[in-house]
Formats: structure tokens, C-alpha cells, sequence
């Protein structure tokens, strides 16, 4: 039988629509426990590729041969291997183009909405991250919020729909991964904006994004409304869209909630964190769709793979929204926390401007599961 590859498209699109697969990660047993692929129709097998290398006639029995089979990798190469063997033995599998590495890099578009007298807004999912980044498109025009640094899925995206990017905005400074924002911007001579209050040590010149910032994209005003909401970071900004959206960055999942231990400071901004939670969002209206910059567990995708829900909606049956003792909303933020990002203080520094490490560096600063969340 031949083997073939998969992409990380097509594998976004199978868990996307719910399909059925078998994946077989020949990854080392402690990296598949860390970060894997993940589904609801998604079974696995770990077996590592180590424990291949005589054959793999005893995982055989293991390997289902009424689902599709896919062999996944850190880099690609093994994955080939022991798909070249199952092969051999007349299964019928596929493996992960490029592997992991490529997994963690894959951005998905999808259409969120229109906006009033014209324009568009559009998610870009980073499924095997769990980052989100948004772009809002309005007469000729686009700005793009929280981007990653796979640059040029934007501004291709933008060519795309005949825009030119005139604004690139970070939420904060960001810890869990590499902003696309400053390389986007000197691409397409857009402004680049970030929170003051995140800057102090930043090394290279931005727009500072201020409470009340109001930047318009196009010639029909679709208006995105800076709102401070620091916990998250000292510096954390939301952004209302067109009046109907609100960018939530790090503050706020649909989930769960934004930790704010990532700069050293939990204790310090907790209070910040439970002031924007429940003192400034409550503010606003329960209409608001919240679009936020991470998600934490596949189940919190949409039926078209994007990630949202109405902030009322979220007041109702977001556990984070729901603690009434204060004491009890410290401990939740400041105690047992998930394990912090990988090489989050290397990222931090990236995004600052302090050092700038090559591609591949960049790649292996970020692998791994999103971090970002409070449970």
C-alpha cells in the first residue's frame, strides 16, 4: 500500500466537521502527554518510534482498519518511516506533513461576520496552538489584532480581498507566543499599536493604545474602540468592534479566564483581573460577541471551528465570571496554576525587541499547548 501525506489543513478540516481518526504519535510518551492533537472523534495510539525500529507487527492488532490512520511526529521523518512499515503490512495510512513543528504553525480563516454598511471581521484559528488572531477588513482597508508570527498568512489574506493593512494592534505584550504585529506592520507600513503600560521595556518605536483610542478602518467608520482591562498583564486592552464584537485578548476565553502570573506579578494584578472581569465587563452589553485571543479545549470551537460566545451567555456559565468571594477568586488565579508556557520569558523578550532568535529557535520556543487560562 502507498503511503501518503496529510497536511495540517486537512487534518484542521477533519476536526473541524467531526470526522473520524486514528492517530498513531510515535512521539516520546512525556511530549505526547504535553501537547497532542486533539478531536472529539480523535482516538490515539503513543507508541514510541524507538520501540519501532525492530517492526511494528506487534502494534498491529491496535491499529483500526475502518478509520483513517494517520503517523504523527515531532519533524515528519519518523512519522514516514513507520507509515513505510505499515504499509509494508498492507494498512492503508497517511502522516503529518512536516510534523508537529508544522501542526503548531497552522492558521485557519474563518468568517466570524459583516459588519454595518459593509465589512467583514475574520478569525484566524491556530488550532494546534490555541491562539487566536482577528482581522477586520472595511473599504479597502483591514487591521489586524493579535497576530502570530506567521506573517504572511495575513497580508496574503489581505491580498486576497484586495485590502491593504493600515493597522496592526496587540491586546498586551504577549508571553505564550511570538507576535507577527511589529513584522507586519514594517511589511505594509501599517502602525503598529501597543499598551503603553506593556511597553516600558520594549526597544523599538510603536502606536501607544490608550483607553478611549478610537481607530477607523475604511470609509464606512467600523470604529474599534480601545477599552482598558488590565489582569492579564498591567497593559491588557479589549477592543469593541463596530459595537457588536468584543476582542477580549487574554482577559477573558469562553472557558476559562486570563492568569496574570505570566510577568512574576499574580499577586500584584489579581485585583486589576477581578476589577475588569466583573466591575468593566459587566458594563457593557451582555450582546457583545466575545472573540478571544486563546482557546484552551477543543470543545470550545463552533460548529465552524471558530471560537465564540455572547458575554451575557458567559456571565451565565463561565465559572471564572461566577465566584463571588474574593478570597476564594484569589486562590483560583494565584494557586495550582498549569505549568507557565514554554520559554515564556524568551517570548516575552522577543516580543520586547531585547533579542530576536532565529526561525528555528522561534519554532521550538513555542511548541506546546496554550497556557494562557485559569480553569
Amino acid at each position: 500500500m502507498a503511503i501518503s501525506a496529510m497536511t495540517s489543513k486537512e487534518v484542521t478540516n477533519k476536526i473541524i466537521h467531526n470526522e473520524n481518526l486514528f492517530i498513531l504519535d510515535v512521539r516520546n510518551e512525556s511530549d505526547f502527554q504535553d501537547w497532542k492533537i486533539e478531536g472529539k472523534n480523535v482516538e490515539y495510539l503513543n507508541i514510541p518510534y524507538f520501540e519501532l525500529l525492530d517492526g511494528v507487527e506487534e502494534i498491529l492488532d491496535k491499529i483500526p482498519n475502518d478509520k483513517e490512520v494517520l503517523v504523527v511526529c515531532a519533524k515528519e521523518g519518523s512519522s514516514v518511516m513507520v507509515a513505510e512499515m505499515l504499509s509494508e503490512q498492507g494498512l492503508d495510512v497517511s502522516y503529518l506533513e512536516g510534523g508537529m513543528k508544522t501542526w503548531s504553525e497552522h492558521l485557519e480563516p474563518v468568517k466570524i461576520g459583516d459588519l454595518k454598511d459593509g465589512g467583514e471581521i475574520y478569525q484566524f484559528v491556530r488550532i494546534g496552538k490555541g491562539c487566536l488572531s482577528y482581522m477586520v477588513i472595511s473599504g479597502g482597508e483591514a487591521a489586524v489584532i493579535d497576530a502570530t508570527r506567521m506573517a504572511d498568512v495575513f497580508t496574503e489574506f489581505a491580498l486576497s480581498k484586495n485590502a491593504n493593512i493600515t493597522h496592526v494592534l496587540d491586546t498586551h505584550l504577549h508571553a505564550d507566543h511570538i507576535s507577527g504585529g511589529r513584522m507586519i506592520a514594517e511589511q505594509t507600513n501599517a502602525l503598529y499599536w501597543l499598551p503603553p503600560k506593556d511597553a516600558g521595556e520594549v526597544t523599538y518605536a510603536y502606536q501607544p493604545l490608550k483607553d478611549g483610542n478610537i481607530i477607523t478602518i475604511g470609509n464606512t467608520a467600523i470604529d474599534i474602540y480601545a477599552l482598558y482591562s488590565p489582569g492579564h498583564t498591567i497593559g491588557s486592552t479589549s477592543f469593541i468592534v463596530d459595537e457588536k464584537y468584543l476582542l477580549s485578548g487574554d482577559i477573558l476565553f469562553v472557558d476559562s479566564i486570563g492568569r496574570p502570573d505570566l510577568a512574576g506579578l499574580a499577586e500584584d494584578w489579581v485585583g486589576d483581573l477581578r476589577e475588569t472581569l466583573y466591575s468593566r465587563y459587566k458594563k457593557l452589553s451582555e450582546g457583545l460577541i466575545v472573540l478571544p485571543a486563546h482557546f484552551m479545549i477543543i470543545d470550545e470551537l463552533n460548529e465552524d471551528g471558530s471560537v465564540s460566545e455572547k458575554l451575557g451567555t458567559l456571565f451565565a456559565e463561565n465559572h471564572g465570571l461566577n465566584i463571588e468571594s474574593e478570597e476564594e477568586f484569589r486562590k483560583l488565579v494565584t494557586e495550582n496554576l498549569p505549568p507557565q508556557p514554554n520559554a515564556y520569558q524568551e517570548i516575552r523578550e522577543t516580543n520586547m525587541g531585547k533579542i530576536n532568535p532565529d526561525l528555528e529557535k522561534q519554532r521550538e520556543m513555542e511548541i506546546g499547548p496554550n497556557r494562557c487560562a485559569v480553569r
